[in-house]
């Protein structure tokens, strides 16, 4: 017996078909197969518009209805989509002449009239059954959508979506498409009244198999596996006065934010990207004042419920650059001896014993160029607004520094990261002066060794196990900042290994 889960939806308009196929896009991912049923002038074709230009970002993309020509492709900015209209098939021969059977892979499929080819239909697919309901009004219509085999969890997760809007009364809002990240996490604008905020779907879901000692990826190295954390360190971000958005609804077990929109004005411009550097001066400032605070490491989620920031320890970070061995080299071919390979895992013990007495911070972890908004209306360092910090652990003070002046998405200029690394002293010595400079500075490039051996393995991973290829254009990015750190005197014993035996990645 398949399994199946279904909910009924009231669409009292065009507008309200177009929300709900864009709240379905926020769950989407390449290689789903979505149908669309009903008697003509149902609603089918309407849905399919609304669905492909919310996923183009296009309110006046030309989307014409596929009648006569069977298929139509679109190449979307997160993945191939195919729109077909079986209404005019009369034999199935002619769904591969056309390239529907079999469907392609890594590609949406989008199929109105699913009926007249119903062999064709995968067993994991979500079905949309549109009906008029001329009682609520003319253009009213009633959607059935039932998700069949693996797609029946997606089929739930929308119900409770579409729960979580109606209760913060977010419904009927416009949404507009948010770009996505490296995360299970998406996003969308909702915008009510003039007034804009952020819908963030983050399920819960560890990232990847259970392969370090019984813990996933994100478990062994304290990545966020649901939305607690970013509403705690939010929260706690904003007691002490830096900019994190303000949480106006959640859904904690659900994984649902709404949350301030910041906005979009970024810290970089032109084209290429370039820092602005006033915006990244006052990036700066806004650490060094960060990093010269007492940070707790439990922080208030809940009545009667606490989150425990965890800690960036030594085995975290082992298993962080334990992607260079597990990914990055054999992406290039590279297969090391054990002894060559227990020699990395010796020289990163040492390396990392070179920071057991440097004070924790709140490290934000992922403090760079994408997740930073220029508030302008705020003042000083408030005007730094910070996003994508879920993943916050207690770590060395360095790390987001390294994130900031090393951004593994643009070409920091070193000259550049060389003015703001003083400048981040500076401002630490002008008002502790036990702050140790040098100290700093070693931290600093061990960190950035570390950080950017994880990112050659994690963006490696990215296209092979994710299949995002987009990621590998960054590496020879990484790869110039990794040297960078290695001309450091205590990364000398790294640097001859990474010479010895690590290819760069292609240009």
């Amino acid at each position: 017996m398949t399994d199946f889960s279904t909910f009924h939806v009231a669409l009292a308009n065009e507008a309200a078909t177009g929300h709900l196929m864009a709240d379905l896009a926020l769950l989407m991912s390449a290689g789903d197969v979505i149908t669309l049923s009903g008697d003509l002038g149902a609603g089918k074709t309407a849905a399919a518009r609304a669905l492909i230009r919310y996923l183009a970002q296009d309110d006046e993309l030309e989307v014409p209805s596929p009648t006569f020509t069977l298929a139509q492709t679109y190449d979307l900015p997160s993945f191939p989509l195919l729109h077909a209209d079986l209404y005019r098939v009369n034999d199935p021969d002619e769904l591969e002449e056309i390239g529907l059977s079999p469907l392609p892979d890594g590609t949406v499929a989008l199929i109105e009239w699913p009926e007249r080819a119903p062999d064709m239909l995968p067993p994991d697919r979500i079905d949309i059954a549109f009906s008029h309901r001329p009682s609520l009004g003319t253009s009213a219509r009633a959607a059935e959508i039932t998700g069949f085999g693996k797609q029946a969890a997606k089929v739930e997760r929308l119900a409770a979506l579409r729960r979580f809007l109606e209760l913060a009364g977010s419904l009927e809002a416009r949404r507009q498409r948010m770009p996505g990240d490296a995360s299970t996490r998406s996003y969308a604008r909702l915008i009510k009244n003039d007034q804009s905020t952020i819908l963030m779907n983050s399920p819960r879901r560890p990232d990847g198999p259970s392969l370090y000692d019984g813990k996933s990826y994100s478990e062994a190295v304290h990545l966020a596996e649901d939305v607690k954390p970013f509403v705690a360190i939010a929260n706690g971000l904003r007691e002490r006065g830096y900019s994190a958005p303000a949480i106006h609804h959640a859904d904690l077990d659900e994984g649902f934010l709404i949350t301030e929109d910041f906005g979009q004005v970024t810290f970089i411009e032109g084209d290429p990207p370039k820092p602005i550097a006033d915006r990244y001066q006052s990036a700066v400032d806004m650490l060094a004042a960060f990093h010269r605070e007492p940070l707790p490491d439990v922080l208030p989620l809940a009545p009667h419920l606490d989150y425990v920031i965890p800690p960036f320890d030594d085995d975290a970070m082992m298993i962080e650059v334990g992607l260079m061995l597990e990914w990055y080299l054999p992406d290039k071919g590279v297969t090391l001896s054990s002894n060559v390979q227990a020699d990395f895992l010796l020289i990163w013990r040492d390396l990392l014993a070179k920071l057991a007495d440097t004070p924790r911070t709140w490290m934000l972890r992922d403090f760079h160029s994408p997740n930073l908004i220029w508030l302008e209306h705020r003042k000083d360092i408030g005007r730094v607004g910070i996003l994508d910090f879920q993943d916050t652990v207690m770590g060395p003070a360095a790390y987001d520094l390294v994130s900031l002046l090393q951004d593994a998405r643009i070409d920091i200029p070193e000259k550049i990261e060389i003015a703001m690394l003083t400048r981040y002293a500076g401002e630490r010595r002008g008002v502790d002066t036990t702050f140790d400079p040098a100290a700093f500075v070693q931290q600093y490039a061990i960190m950035s060794a570390q950080r950017n051996t994880r990112l050659l393995g994690t963006f490696a991973r990215l296209n092979r196990r994710d299949g995002k290829p987009q990621y590998l254009r960054h590496q020879p990015r990484i790869w110039r900042y990794l040297n960078r750190a290695l001309a450091h005197p205590s990364l000398e014993t790294y640097r001859e290994w990474c010479m010895a035996h690590v290819p760069p990645p292609a240009t």
